[in-house]
């Protein structure tokens, strides 16, 4: 599988090519918020008027500097928190349009990460030619004061630990797991958890906008980065440029509801990868049905749980770590030979394969050390909304459900959603509508078959904005700009080039 697509699956997952000039500048200046037309909102000026310091920052091609933002934007003398921004320069030809910002996902995605390792060299070359490339950590994020729960080796116990309990034993293991990552949360980070709202973030795009010289912002944003990305609009309608929302949120979801639509969408993705599978000579689930193959994906679950397998580490496989391998696999399909393969090896009991899949969905390094993503990840989601479930019990009542959307995953999934239920700081969103009312047109981009953000969420965001348009991409995978359809990336080329969107509803193969 290609480097940059696998960094680009994986980085938007949870929820990520030459340059004309290599050299960086050592430093710069950036306009103030009255030099883009637009005022800085009442007590915040002397952040919108604070000058961006660009530095080399060790990576060809780009530079890098730190933007300070309150830590409280409603009590904006309580301190600050400097945030990593990173860009390339337009390479030209043609006239500069601006600035595109662009993020991965997760919550929890590094975008600097994804701007380095993939946006700001693999994304179209016109695109690049005429934006400046930047991308900011979100709060919390990477190099941007990150939030740390779990060292090395209690992230590895905490990945481990059985989510589809079989008895109180296991259910109360289970809950006690989530109540170390949440108590780790606090220990180490508990002064930024209540300041990395997705309405926090959204805030401080605004800045940058304004920093960067910018009177509306331009912005591609994937998966989670699309509720970002409405998120501003709705905060910022009037200063929302051309928004790009690829793989979207519906922000009008309870998170049960959100948990459970996403179940069923790694279900329909599992499906099509059986439906590939069973065509395949070497499928290790069978060449029969996808009925057959999901009975065997199941049973092997089943026997890792019983009896978990080496893997050329001090881990063993077992359900857990098996079941995360799978759905890192379903994010892209250029990944599906690389499942084949590891399921084939983890019936041999050698676990390896499904383990560096699940290592990769988790940004494990292989020294131990994990990237913060997943730490980040619980912090964005259990501020943006109330928890799903409030305890076991209520877990117990809704597995049916879950499992009615996927047989396979419905009872993990239904599990893992327990983890906001421990966590030390109270949610401060809701459930909403989200209609940017006077927002220049937002292109919302579906695709038909996506496990992470089922389709009908895109069309449920669409019908929300009030200036949104649907872009529907018929296919497997998640998300679908520079994935390798012709039609999607035009018709974005052409909408952050020229301003005009597509027509709503137009469909892509």
């Amino acid at each position: 599988m290609d480097t940059r697509r696998l960094l680009r699956t994986f980085a938007i997952g949870i929820g990520t090519a030459g340059l004309l000039i290599s050299g960086c500048s050592g430093s710069g200046s950036s306009p103030s918020a009255s030099a883009t037309g637009t005022a800085a909102p009442e007590g915040l000026s002397s952040y919108y008027a604070q000058k961006l310091s660009w530095r080399d920052c060790g990576v060809e091609g780009f530079e890098c500097a730190t933007m300070k933002a309150p830590k409280d934007y409603d009590k904006p003398d309580d301190g600050d928190i400097d945030l990593a921004v990173s860009r390339k320069k337009a390479t030209g030809p043609g006239k500069r349009i601006g600035s595109l910002l662009v993020n991965p996902g997760g919550p929890g995605g590094s975008a600097i990460g994804y701007l380095q390792g993939y946006a700001a060299l693999g994304y179209p070359a016109q695109v690049r030619a005429r934006y400046d490339m930047v991308a900011i950590d979100p709060r919390g994020v990477a190099r941007s004061e990150p939030v740390e729960c779990l060292t090395g080796p209690e992230m590895d116990a905490y990945t481990q630990v059985d989510q589809t309990p079989d008895d109180e034993a296991e259910v109360k293991k289970l809950s006690a797991s989530f109540e170390k990552f949440a108590a780790g949360c606090e220990k180490r980070s508990g002064e930024i958890l209540p300041y990395v709202s997705t309405v926090d973030t959204a805030r401080d795009m605004d800045v940058l906008r304004a920093l960067l010289g910018d009177e509306k912002l331009s912005y591609v944003g994937a998966s989670y980065g699309t509720f970002l990305g409405a998120t501003y609009a709705d905060l910022f309608p009037e200063r929302a440029g051309r928004l790009v929302l690829d793989g979207a949120m519906d922000p009008s979801l309870k998170a049960i509801d959100m948990n459970r639509d996403q179940t069923a969408g790694f279900e329909g993705a599992f499906q099509s990868f059986a439906a590939d599978c069973v065509e395949q000579p070497d499928c290790p689930l069978g060449t029969t049905s996808t009925a057959d193959a999901a009975t065997a994906l199941k049973q092997l679950f089943k026997d890792l749980d019983a009896k978990p397998v080496p893997t050329g580490d001090d881990r063993k496989l077992g359900e857990s770590l098996a079941t995360t391998g799978v759905i890192a696999a379903m994010y892209d399909e250029a990944a599906w030979p690389q499942l084949r393969e590891a399921l084939a090896g983890a019936q041999r009991s050698d676990g390896s394969g499904l383990l560096s899949l699940a290592d990769s969905y988790y940004e494990r390094e292989p020294n131990g050390k994990y990237a913060n993503l997943m730490f980040a990840n619980a912090a964005v989601n259990c501020l943006d909304l109330p928890p799903a479930f409030d305890g076991p019990d209520a877990v117990e009542k809704a597995v049916p459900d879950f499992e009615k959307a996927s047989p396979v995953f419905g009872r993990g999934f239904a599990w893992a959603s327990l983890n906001c239920a421990y966590w030390p700081t109270d949610a401060t969103g809701t459930p909403h509508r989200t209609e940017a009312k006077g927002a220049d047109p937002i292109v919302v981009v579906g695709t038909t078959r996506d496990p992470a953000t089922p389709y009908k969420w895109s069309e449920a965001l669409a019908e929300q904005l009030s200036s949104g348009t649907l872009l529907t991409y018929e296919g497997d995978g998640h998300t679908a700009y520079g994935r390798g359809s012709d039609c999607v990336d035009t018709a974005i080329n052409t909408y952050l080039l020229e301003g005009t969107a597509p027509t709503d509803g137009k469909k892509c193969t």
